[in-house]
């Protein structure tokens, strides 16, 4: 499974070129649309395309309490998430990550995919070009053993 980040324009850019990736599924982070500018939208990436839509803010762990959030209470759909990435992964989909920059959030995610399943996603935190979100990472990577117990197997095999 290839992972790949990248920001929103990026995106976009794909989705109107037609030059979207076949066979590839995207987890896409935008702030919680209540809290966001007039005018903006999460990105449609219409019905051919598999996608989980995921609504959590930038945050480190740090400033979750002026938000009025917990570790806990912080991303609520992770284990959602992680079911998303496990049914893409079983399909032999790749997967993008999408966030507004393409640099923390979805560096985030796709660190926690890449630990989980092939145990390298320490390169994800040594790309000069990400800061991976940690909060995110661990709540990801968390759900996905969740997952992994609750499926009753592993998946070395796949490795």
């Amino acid at each position: 499974m290839k992972v790949t980040i990248i920001s929103r324009r990026d995106s976009q850019k794909l989705l109107s070129e037609n030059c979207f990736p076949e066979n590839t599924a995207v987890i896409s982070f935008h702030d919680p649309l209540s809290s966001c500018k007039k005018g903006y939208a999460r990105l449609d990436y219409g019905s051919e395309i598999k996608v989980e839509y995921c609504e959590a803010e930038d945050l480190d762990l740090d400033y979750l309490p002026e938000k009025g959030l917990t570790y806990e209470t912080y991303f609520p759909d992770a284990e959602k998430t992680a079911r998303f990435i496990y049914e893409a992964y079983s399909s032999g989909m790749d997967i993008i990550c999408q966030c507004d920059y393409g640099q923390s959030r979805s560096a985030g995610c796709a660190a926690a995919i890449l630990e989980h399943f092939y145990r390298n996603g320490i390169s994800i935190f040594a790309d000069y070009r990400y800061y991976p979100n940690q909060v995110i990472y661990h709540k990801i990577y968390d759900a996905l053993e969740n997952v992994k117990k609750s499926l009753g197997g592993s998946d070395d095999k796949k490795r």
